[in-house]
């Protein structure tokens, strides 16, 4: 790609920002030395690798690459035998040690689902060390440092100098406290010169103290003295010095062999590492941006869908929808100055060269872009004073240039195309290029202000106009471009606004011939309608979303009013046998105390009456238990009704239920019935009409069951010290008791607490369907830890 069309279209503004977001040096330098290509496999696969990782890092969180740096200088000097230093080693096992890190953080919570293939082949790639990365841990404690422990020599050795060292103190210590040696000494201290223990002795007793002099105070004053009595001690210490300094030496040695010996793993670790972290860059750049991988072909078709620039802020750009390549292969801009055209211009060019370095763009799905062969920019004012060239002859140049060079697989960008000379000239000159580059098949998009394209445009085919919407209003560019549409000068407008005298603005419309002002008003025309169309489209679409919105939801209450009526009925089926089992026991109570009070007299004919009566009872229990139980049942003998219509009281046979009629299907096989508040359609055969005196037996004796359960329901619910979940069963089925009861108002105790409970009860209140209306409590009814409910 052409080195000034990469500049003139902010390409390394891009990479710059990119590398910021790569945690090494090397991957900072990759990024920066990206270049767009040009075969479509190697950016699909770059582009691939842009949303893996954008991926990994939504479901994963951050790569581990911290303290990743460049060791190849590292690596270079073990090749060549050079000794590597502690802190060059720590450095190179850290490196080991982001390897590990990286294969678990890709090993971690993987499944079938969770597979990409180009990063997964990257990382397994990486061979790990860590027998290596942990002998150097454990062996180097800092960059000056080793450990004792990095060999057994290197341990004996500095057990030796500890001793030695502390022998040595311990006699210079006696001499120092020592009432002989105190009156020679400048002060009773131990220090040292020259690697060596000495003594300060003042100048005037040098010859009391037999010794070595090392040093003296800058006065004179003071000698520093190494008494001969620890001399051979002091030679001892150094020779175990330089022990000390030879086994370092020797397991770093050791370590720099073990470097080199693993030098070509090491390395080729280093690049995959420095790869990851490029590809993981793109993928925080992409979700910073919101981008998303968009299609891409060889066709010659951009069609970007609500396309940003990627340099301006989202909150000051307007998105818009850019094609070009199908239809038409030459698009031209107009507008007014600083209108937004050339932002557009850059944008096109700039999503293209992204897409073409395997990034991803700030565009919605489904985009699509073409891969050009070449990519020309003839952008900006380039005018050369050293070469004394003006605006118009540098941009010429740059056209000549642009036309040697480009084949049919080119994407060309002209900004203010003609201008800077005399304007009928220009405009002609422009059409004669746009002109030529069109019967070259070449994607041509071109800025201009010149009336004459306009036309031009909209005369040829294959030509198509659009424009940059301009606030006339904030004077300021919404960048929003809308093809199809020839752009609107403005400059009356512009200048009456910027306070130009409205005489002036007037006087100079005299100039404009007849055509032309027509011409603009046909565009402001077109302009104000298409607007109006795209309004239109705007509110057709979210009325259509409201109504898809609400269907959903009359689907999903019809599914739940459902739910509660099986519910309901099952509840209720349960409840009465459930009564039907203690109406029993305590039956056989009241028998057994009566056989108890009347067991003296006229036993036998008094127990022939109680079993009678215990039979009878059985039969009614057994009676009312096998219809309670089976709702489904009804008499083989029911004739189907053939005269209903709308108001008829009926039964529905299959759930015993009765309800009035609605309305027939067409072909009157199935019934509209209202049952309660629940409405259902009831096959004709389930039904039997019934006149208003009729009221079935069952439904009498099921009614009278459930009155008797509910008569004593009490108006409030303690749900304190329950969990959410279970308060909110309980609450339920509460509120269906309730409902069945006919109680109009209760009061549901959750307590203050923390008020989660609270908020989850007033959850189920706000959907439920017996539910009319709901607040917190008064003063003196509980305040905020009660809820009183008003029923339906």
């Amino acid at each position: 790609m052409n080195k000034k069309t990469l500049k003139a279209l902010e390409y390394f503004k891009i990479l710059h920002i990119v590398s910021k977001y790569a945690s090494s040096s090397l991957g900072k330098k990759k990024i920066l030395s990206i270049r767009p290509m040009t075969n479509i496999q190697s950016i699909q696969q770059e582009l691939q690798q842009t949303s893996e990782a954008t991926k990994i890092i939504l479901e994963k969180g951050n790569i581990p690459l911290e303290g990743f740096q460049d060791i190849y200088p590292f690596l270079k000097k073990a090749k060549i035998g050079s000794l590597l230093s502690p802190g060059e080693l720590l450095k190179i096992a850290q490196v080991l040690k982001i390897c590990e890190q990286v294969k678990n953080y890709m090993k971690k919570g993987r499944n079938q689902r969770n597979i990409y293939p180009i990063i997964d082949h990257i990382v397994e790639e990486i061979i790990e060390l860590p027998e290596l990365r942990k002998s150097i841990f454990n062996a180097i404690l800092s960059e000056e440092e080793l450990s004792d422990t990095a060999s057994s020599e290197l341990y004996r050795i500095r057990k030796q100098i500890h001793q030695k060292n502390e022998a040595i103190r311990e006699k210079l210590n006696q001499m120092i406290h020592s009432a002989h040696y105190q009156k020679y000494l400048q002060e009773p201290i131990v220090t040292i010169r020259q690697d060596r223990y000495v003594i300060p002795v003042k100048q005037e007793y040098r010859s009391s103290i037999p010794g070595l002099i090392h040093d003296q105070s800058s006065t004179g004053a003071t000698l520093f003295v190494e008494p001969m009595s620890i001399v051979e001690m002091n030679n001892d210490l150094k020779t175990l010095k330089n022990n000390e300094k030879q086994e370092v030496e020797k397991i770093l040695s050791e370590f720099t062999k073990a470097i080199e010996n693993n030098y070509e793993i090491i390395s080729e670790n280093l690049k995959l590492l420095t790869q990851v972290d490029v590809i993981f860059a793109k993928g925080y750049y992409s979700i910073q941006i919101k981008g998303i991988e968009p299609r891409v072909n060889q066709e010659g078709i951009i069609n970007f869908k609500q396309a940003r620039h990627p340099l301006i802020s989202e909150k000051d750009v307007v998105a818009s929808d850019i094609f070009l390549g199908k239809e038409f292969n030459t698009l031209v801009i107009t507008g007014p100055n600083t209108g937004g055209k050339t932002v557009t211009l850059k944008t096109i060019g700039l999503l293209c060269l992204m897409v073409q370095s395997g990034f991803h763009i700030p565009v919605k799905e489904d985009s699509e872009v073409a891969i050009f062969q070449h990519i020309f920019a003839d952008i900006g004012d380039e005018q050369s004073i050293e070469q004394s060239l003006s605006t118009f002859s540098s941009h010429m140049t740059n056209i000549v240039e642009i036309l040697k060079n480009l084949d049919s697989n080119s994407l060309v960008l002209f900004d203010e195309l003609g201008a800077g000379t005399d304007p009928i000239e220009g405009a002609a000159l422009a059409m004669a290029i746009l002109d030529n580059l069109y019967k070259r098949n070449i994607r041509t998009v071109a800025t201009t202000h010149y009336s004459e394209l306009k036309e031009y445009a909209i005369i040829n085919s294959g030509v198509e106009n659009a424009s940059v919407e301009f606030d006339i209003e904030t004077l300021r560019p919404t960048y929003k471009l809308r093809i199809g549409i020839p752009g609107k000068s403005n400059a009356f407008e512009i200048s009456k606004r910027l306070g130009l005298d409205a005489k002036i603005i007037h006087a100079a419309k005299q100039y404009l011939s007849q055509e032309s002002i027509r011409f603009e008003d046909v565009l402001l025309d077109i302009e104000h309608k298409k607007k109006q169309i795209e309004e239109e489209e705007w509110n057709a679409k979210k009325v259509r979303a409201e109504i898809e919105r609400i269907q959903k939801s009359v689907k999903e209450k019809e599914t739940q009013l459902e739910m509660r009526k099986d519910s309901i009925l099952s509840n209720a089926k349960k409840e009465a046998l459930k009564i039907v089992e203690e109406t029993k026991k305590e039956v056989e109570k009241i028998i057994e105390n009566l056989r108890k009070i009347e067991k003296e007299a006229s036993i036998i004919n008094y127990n022939k009456k109680i079993e009678e009566s215990r039979k009878k009872l059985r039969e009614f229990g057994n009676v009312l238990e096998e219809e309670l139980s089976d709702f489904n049942s009804c008499s083989e003998s029911d004739i189907q009704p053939t005269d209903l219509k709308p108001g008829d009281k009926v039964l529905i046979t299959t759930l015993n239920q009765k309800g009035y009629v609605i309305a027939l299907s067409d072909d009157k096989k199935e019934v509209q019935v209202q049952v309660g508040i629940l409405k259902i359609k009831v096959p004709i055969n389930n039904l039997k009409k019934m006149s208003e005196q009729q009221t079935p037996k069952m439904i009498k004796r099921n009614f009278q069951t459930m009155k008797n359960k509910f008569v004593t329901i009490s108006p409030q619910i303690d749900l304190r010290g329950k969990i959410s979940e279970e308060a909110v069963i309980l609450a339920d089925k509460y509120l269906d008791d309730a409902y069945l009861a006919n109680l109009k108002v209760v009061t549901i105790i959750h307590g203050k607490g923390t008020g989660v409970l609270r908020k989850s009860i007033h959850e189920l209140l706000k959907n439920h369907i017996h539910v009319k209306d709901y607040r917190l409590g008064r003063y003196n009814e509980g305040g905020e830890g009660v809820t009183i409910v008003t029923m339906k």
